[in-house]
């Protein structure tokens, strides 16, 4: 089995396949020994689990997770990774690779057809560029998952683990909060990395519980407030919410009111429980 996080292994395999990083899918590959086992670890990599990795590099994670549940899919948009991955995973019998764009995938059709009778979770070293757009795709797709592990840049794993109704928070952590309960597991250096990145890591992991569960309706509504309130985060939320949705000011201070917060709040300064209760009041006042 190939020791891909030596350096000489994977200057090799660059050579061998005329392989170059590529800046616009934000490849950065993991060289650190350490945190590879740990990621599969801590991401329910183990028996009776089935496991969905998003971009596989040289197969680094691909081969820890393996070794740990009964079965992984990892989807890889870069299509020269297809022959590497065949070279270094070839001692594995439980990965399918499936070369494609994450976003384009359809995550409910895969956990169906690649993993009856077992519990799903997803681990994936995200490309920081794509960081949100995936979490929201897993996290709004309401498949059957467990939990989601990714690394993330580390500024963006305080946003997500952040506690609703603090500065910190923003509008993905209020999704995050209404579908499940971050946890911030661990730092990871930029020295980690080949090539090294400018800024430092985090691995997070989100237990998918849904907490919150809004009819249709009001779960929408729900969200148009949250996007209308942080996109103008500077603003009270008065102002943002009264100017984004077309709703009259003295509506958004009388929901203020019923929550017990006074007219100069900032969206940031309410909590998960007062944030749904206020778009409930508002949406039922329209």
């Amino acid at each position: 089995m190939m020791n891909l996080t030596n350096i000489s292994t994977v200057k090799s395999i660059l050579e061998k396949y005329g392989f170059s990083f590529s800046k616009g899918l934000g490849q950065n590959f993991l060289i650190n020994p350490s945190v590879c086992p740990r990621i599969a670890e801590e991401g329910n990599a183990r028996k009776g689990f089935g496991i969905i990795e998003i971009g596989t590099g040289f197969g680094t994670l691909t081969a820890e997770l393996a070794k740990r549940a009964e079965k992984v899919v990892a989807i890889e948009i870069d299509s020269r990774l297809i022959p590497v991955l065949k070279e270094t995973l070839a001692d594995f019998d439980n990965i399918k690779v499936i070369n494609q764009d994450f976003m384009d995938t359809d995550l409910n059709k895969i956990i169906s057809e690649e993993f009856k009778g077992l519990k799903v979770a997803v681990c994936a070293n995200l490309p920081y560029y794509i960081t949100s757009p995936v979490i929201m795709k897993l996290l709004e797709s309401r498949a059957d998952i467990e939990s989601i592990t990714v690394m993330v840049q580390k500024e963006a794993g305080q946003r997500l683990c952040a506690e609703v109704g603090k500065r910190e928070s923003g509008a993905i952590t209020v999704a995050v909060n209404y579908y499940g309960t971050a946890s911030y597991l661990f730092n990871v250096s930029r020295g980690s990395f080949m090539p090294a990145p400018n800024v430092d890591s985090a691995v997070i992991r989100i237990d998918v519980n849904k907490k919150y569960s809004l009819e249709k309706e009001a779960e929408e509504f729900f969200f148009k407030v949250i996007k209308s309130g942080f996109s103008q985060r500077r603003k009270t939320i008065a102002n943002s919410v009264s100017s984004q949705m077309n709703i009259k000011k003295e509506t958004v201070y009388s929901a203020l009111k019923e929550i017990s917060m006074p007219e100069n709040s900032r969206i940031e300064q309410l909590d998960m429980n007062k944030l749904i209760l206020f778009s409930e009041i508002l949406r039922n006042s329209k």
